[in-house]
């Protein structure tokens, strides 16, 4: 049996919609007419629509944003219809109908899920849409708080998959201090396209590995990650130092989504003594000195970023290192800050001057933030692309291996 009544279309005031489109499950002719003519009295903006059984209700839930149910039904009974309803039609609010020797189950139903119960022979046209309102006013912040916590809890998954991603270096010689700081150039992010990693192996060489995937989305995250892994892996499995980078193209290829994706490079392996490194560089800059004298390492040979030629070939330079060094190693999104009243890119002149201005300490581990810091009000703001420094100390006057 069908019944539908079409209402009055005024628009409530509190109510952007035409219509509230409202299901009244009720098996019994009398009390469906009833809540017809209850309905009928009012202004409010409901259509009404009718099934005599939760079989016909399923025909008919779709597009109902409030059910009005009666628990005593043919083909279900008490609280299993409220049960398949939620089921069938979990965005729907509901509103219970009990008689008056059974407001028990309507309470039950509110625990069970229902956003509202009335009594039979207790109602009006006005609490009757009053009860509608309210149901769904309710069913809506129920779904946008469910919403929010969903969405916490899928950031807090994001937030520990990214810091799981970020490295802990693998160092045996405790003279060696690493600082690290990363900023992400996208809001609200932990990981960019910036990547690093320090490891020493079982012949007391320190590796060191900065690199940066051109852009700062969530693919160049991704493939960030994957390189610094693989590099990582590599160092592990006691792959000769020469060949990494190109080992480490080949991930590349394989693991970016587009091939106008690429990654600079920078790395170093400190020989056991702790005086000298050797140095690569595939399109990245070169790390600075720090201490005892400020001064950016020299960048007479630098092979192409990974991923811009098909056969990359990398030479190396040998430095040497003197008494009580400290090494800063960083990315583009500092070196191409902006000089606030020229707007000229800063590079590594104009942040060794403001480290000279800093005037750090030796050991200072605040250096990085203070620096990230002062470069961002140089550039009049924000840096909009990923930042990753490395600073590593050397051993101390004195210490000895």
């Amino acid at each position: 049996m069908q019944s539908v009544a079409e209402l009055p279309a005024q628009v409530a005031a509190d109510s952007p919609e035409t219509s509230w489109p409202v299901l009244l499950v009720e098996d019994d002719d009398g009390d469906a007419f009833l809540v017809e003519e209850l309905l009928q009295e009012t202004t409010a903006p409901i259509r009404l629509l009718r099934a005599a059984s939760i079989a016909e209700a399923r025909a008919k839930v779709a597009g109902a944003r409030c059910i009005l149910l009666d628990l005593g039904l043919p083909d279900s009974h008490g609280l299993s219809a409220l049960e398949t309803l939620r089921r069938i039609a979990p965005a729907a609010a509901i509103v219970v109908l009990t008689g008056l020797d059974d407001e028990h189950r309507g309470v039950a139903a509110l625990a069970a899920g229902a956003q509202d119960y009335l009594v039979k022979g207790e109602i009006s046209g006005r609490t009757l849409v009053r009860a509608v309102r309210y149901a769904l006013e309710r069913r809506a912040a129920e779904q946008a708080a469910r919403d929010l916590h969903e969405s916490q809890l899928r950031a807090e998954e994001n937030s520990r998959l990214e810091r799981g991603l970020l490295p802990t270096p693998l160092l045996r010689d405790t003279r060696l201090r690493p600082t690290t700081r990363y900023r992400p150039g996208r809001r609200q992010a932990l990981l960019g396209g910036d990547f690093y990693d320090i490891v020493e192996t079982p012949d007391h060489v320190v590796h060191v590995l900065l690199g940066d995937v051109c852009g700062h989305g969530p693919d160049e995250a991704a493939l960030g990650a994957s390189l610094r892994i693989g590099w990582r892996t590599l160092v592990l499995a006691g792959i000769p130092e020469p060949e990494r980078l190109a080992y480490l193209q080949d991930v590349l290829v394989s693991e970016r989504t587009n091939e106008e994706l690429f990654a600079t490079v920078c790395t170093l392996a400190i020989a056991p003594d702790r005086t000298t490194l050797t140095m690569r560089l595939a399109g990245h800059p070169p790390p600075a000195l720090i201490h005892p004298r400020a001064a950016a390492l020299p960048d007479t040979v630098i092979s192409p970023a990974l991923g811009m030629l098909d056969d990359l070939s990398s030479e190396a330079v040998t430095v040497p290192l003197p008494e009580g060094w400290e090494l800063l190693l960083a990315t583009d999104g500092l070196l191409e800050g902006r000089d606030g009243p020229t707007g000229e890119r800063l590079g590594w002149n104009g942040v060794l001057t403001e480290i000279a201005t800093i005037n750090p300490p030796p050991g200072d581990d605040n250096l990085p933030d203070v620096l990230i810091d002062r470069i961002e009000r140089r550039n009049g703001g924000p840096l909009t692309d990923d930042v990753a420094l490395l600073l590593l100390r050397g051993p101390r006057d004195g210490q000895s291996g």
